[in-house]
């Protein structure tokens, strides 16, 4: 394991009784790293991502988060789930409370920040997506786009070290993608650790300092933007690469 590794995933397998959604994962993620998983439907993507914070739990493996075995029962996850933004498809934004109030609720009272010092970050990470305006607005005022634009932010008032996003433009009008996808780049210029499922290939391309393919529950081939894209080593990798480019 080496010492700069964020995350490392050792032989990783979750079963749904018969079905493998996932088979003997291995990798690590590093601190600045860019990771872009991708894959046909039912390949395992989103059972990984949610496995690294044990949304799903493996049925064997182990999941080294700073040092720590999450995957050990004796640890207490919810103070490890802390430092990991995680992004959803849907926004779960709270809809009777305001824009501000959904953004410090967590800060407030899980890392005991005072409202002031709460409300302070959250107006500076508005500005940064360019809707401090809304702060006071419902969720049901917003677009789709501003929502994830929100539901963004949102995790990076918990100043997490890793976010984890699983397709978080699946759900938008193909107008409001682009401002979503911004955000991300802008995100990963900044050095955050990211891990992203998803079919948007322009952001692997632009953004990924690493992309994954996964199938049937293995990761079947990994490499830089630039190498899998245009000499994907497998012909699994190849075909699916054929059917979507």
């Amino acid at each position: 394991m080496s010492t700069d590794a964020l995350i490392t995933v050792k032989d990783l397998v979750k079963s749904y009784g018969q079905l493998h959604a996932l088979n003997g994962v291995s990798t690590e993620i590093k601190k600045g790293e860019v990771v872009v998983i991708i894959g046909p439907s039912g390949s395992g993507k989103s059972t990984f991502l949610r496995s690294l914070n044990l949304l799903e739990v493996p049925s064997s493996g182990q999941i080294i988060f700073e040092g720590a075995d999450i995957t050990d029962p004796k640890v207490d996850i919810n103070k490890h789930r802390q430092k990991m933004g995680m992004v959803f498809q849907q926004f779960n934004l709270f809809p009777h409370l305001t824009i501000l109030k959904n953004m410090t609720l967590a800060p407030m009272k899980l890392l005991k920040k005072s409202k002031a010092e709460a409300e302070a970050k959250a107006m500076e990470l508005l500005k940064r997506v360019g809707l401090e305006d809304r702060a006071n607005a419902y969720p049901s005022q917003l677009s789709g786009g501003q929502k994830q634009r929100i539901a963004i932010v949102r995790a990076l008032c918990m100043e997490p070290d890793v976010m984890l996003f699983d397709e978080p433009t699946s759900a938008l009008d193909p107008e409001m993608v682009g401002e979503v996808l911004d955000v991300m780049k802008a995100l990963a210029k900044s050095g955050m650790t990211m891990i992203i499922v998803t079919h948007e290939m322009g952001f692997a391309k632009e953004a990924a300092t690493r992309v994954i393919f996964m199938d049937q529950g293995k990761m079947i081939e990994e490499n830089t933007p630039q190498e899998f894209f245009t000499n994907p080593k497998t012909d699994r990798c190849k075909n699916f690469l054929n059917s979507i480019l």
